[in-house]
């Protein structure tokens, strides 16, 4: 007889494998999936790279005849729709499986209750809810897409012990250790896009990629919030816009925007389609992960018609610092005969909405403090990765609009991560 403690270790097993494909599996969820037979494990599996085949029907095709009478641990609801594939819970009913687990039930209304309605129909015996705290945390950015219709927004701050995210007029300042980098350049490989705003593009003119060894592929799209179009040609984001997908946004009043400029529609009214891997982020996690493992390339899915496009020099002398002169229109197209995209919108909210309906998942605010202000009082940003430094920035610091003792009170404490010398705090807020 199977007990709660025997039925918890197999979740958490099926959990763990789920984390193998995160960020790998297209617009699907990574999902785990864990046979157990006589209280050993028979077989096990994760959603394949690109989405498919799913996690349940690989796991049952290894564990074959054997499947027969066996407890299914998943954590996600299994399909029950037709799709490229037949669906998962047809599958467990078809090889004989007596008992399926599930953490988390799936809130896409093709599945939503429909895959256990088969399962039980079929005389198997259904339990959800197992650890579903634990598969909620590995599913958010799904989930959040699914329920929220936007990714789930993580935002990164890195805080000296006073207080402080940098130094004025200095640009780029290292507060965090080679440590704490390298885990926030292993999260970047694990989003889909990361977000800054004009002032950091111009004062620190990062490139916002993922710089270890053998990721150099999983860097995500960067997104510029830059109303007046003030990203210079010459900053490194445009010039390396047609090796890493760069969209600048241009947030303003409904009154300034062309009719085109709704969310998630392209000018000739059709949704605008935008295949991108799904992912979630756990610090913990990516540590644990063997870079080998990320194999699925982002460069494929590229930003419609600046995809394939070299980026364009400058002109000579043109360098980092904000554009001078010029409309609307001039620097628009000259932004995007870089290959940047130039995307027009009058809220974060319907930015963000664009951005699901693009297949984003996973969404990474890394500056500066108007930015990061901007989203926590939109009630956008879903967790918190609190980075604090021992060193001292002093007098003629920026001083940091989120603090640990004022995190907003609907945020709850995760855990706490140390990195060198640093501390990693994290707070999430209920889906």
């Amino acid at each position: 007889m199977t007990t709660r403690a025997d039925d918890e270790r197999f979740m958490a097993r099926a959990i763990e494998v789920s984390c193998r494909h995160t960020g790998l599996t297209d617009t699907n969820p990574s999902v785990g999936c864990v046979l157990v037979k006589d209280g050993e494990i028979i077989a096990e599996a994760v959603t394949a790279i690109g989405g498919r085949p799913h996690a349940e029907r690989q796991a049952l095709e290894f564990a074959g005849e054997a499947a027969r009478g066996a407890t299914a641990y998943v954590t996600l609801e299994p399909c029950s729709h037709f799709g490229k594939t037949p669906p998962c819970a047809n599958a467990l009913v078809d090889f004989g499986v007596a008992r399926v687990v599930v953490a988390v039930d799936d809130p896409d209304e093709r599945v939503s209750g429909r895959g256990y309605q088969i399962l039980r129909d079929a005389g198997i015996v259904v339990e959800t809810g197992l650890l579903r705290a634990e598969g909620e945390r590995v599913l958010a950015g799904y989930l959040t897409r699914k329920v929220k219709n936007r990714p789930h927004v993580i935002l990164k701050l890195a805080v000296s012990s006073d207080g402080m995210i940098g130094r004025v007029g200095e640009g780029q300042v290292a507060i965090t250790g080679p440590e704490s980098r390298q885990a926030v350049h292993e999260l970047r490989a694990r989003c889909d896009a990361i977000l800054v705003g004009i002032g950091t593009a111009v004062a620190d003119d990062p490139e916002l990629t993922v710089r270890i060894a053998g990721l150099e592929h999983r860097s995500p799209v960067r997104i510029v919030l830059d109303r007046r179009l003030e990203l210079p040609l010459g900053s490194k984001l445009v010039r390396t816009a047609g090796d890493v997908g760069v969209v600048v946004v241009r947030i303003a009043s409904n009154a300034e925007l062309p009719p085109s400029a709704l969310p998630g529609i392209s000018p000739t009214g059709g949704e605008i389609g935008w295949a991108l891997a799904s992912s979630y982020v756990s610090l913990s996690a990516s540590n644990a992960k063997n870079a080998s493992e990320h194999i699925a390339s982002k460069s494929s899915a590229k930003l419609g018609r600046s995809a394939n496009r070299e980026s364009i020099s400058p002109p000579v002398g043109e360098m980092p610092g904000r554009a001078e002169g010029g409309s609307h229109t001039q620097k628009r197209t000259q932004l995007e005969t870089s290959g940047v995209e130039v995307l027009e919108t009058p809220t974060l909210q319907s930015l963000l909405t664009i951005l699901a309906n693009r297949g984003m998942s996973e969404l990474l605010v890394e500056g500066g403090a108007h930015v990061a202000k901007s989203f926590l009082e939109a009630g956008l940003v879903d967790r918190i990765l609190l980075f604090e430094s021992p060193i001292i920035i002093g007098a003629g610091g920026l001083e940091s609009p989120l603090h640990r003792a004022d995190i907003p009170q609907e945020f709850t404490f995760v855990g706490e991560t140390t990195y060198g010398p640093d501390r990693c705090f994290e707070f999430e807020r209920p889906l």
